[in-house]
């Protein structure tokens, strides 16, 4: 019989599993309506995700995911997180995030002297998740 008092957590990208936890007891993520928490027989949900964090608290300790958007789905005590892209707080090399907003910075300067707004959500995105591994890597 399955375990009531906790959630199995995944993180997936189109590269592979990123994550996987069999003993969470609360993850955290932000989605389009705002922060959501969910905790062990939570109702279930699909949500979208915001460039963010997912928190996973398990055994007495806390896991720090950066997540560029996609949605998480939880149903029976299983939350899964299908990511565009993500990265484990310690597997983030933060030269190359901070080379990544750097260049965000410059293409959104440079698309705003073209008046290319498209250009500059483009790049606004981008600098949103180079801002995001940046913060969770530096936690």
């Amino acid at each position: 019989m399955a375990d009531n008092s906790v959630l199995t957590v995944s993180i997936v990208t189109p590269d592979g599993k990123v994550y996987e936890c069999e003993t969470a007891t609360l993850v955290v993520v932000r989605t389009m309506s705002g922060q959501l928490g969910i905790m062990p027989n939570h109702i279930p949900v699909i949500a979208s995700l915001e460039v963010d964090e997912a928190k996973v608290t398990h055994d007495g300790k806390e896991d720090e995911i950066a997540v560029n958007g996609g949605f998480v789905e939880f149903s029976d005590n299983n939350l899964t997180i299908i990511a565009d892209s993500a990265e484990r707080q310690g597997d983030i090399d933060v030269d190359r995030a901070s080379k990544a907003q750097h260049r965000a910075e410059e293409k959104i300067r440079e698309a705003r002297e073209k008046h290319d707004d498209q250009e500059v959500l483009r790049s606004q995105v981008a600098l949103r998740r180079a801002i995001n591994r940046i913060n969770v890597a530096k936690r």
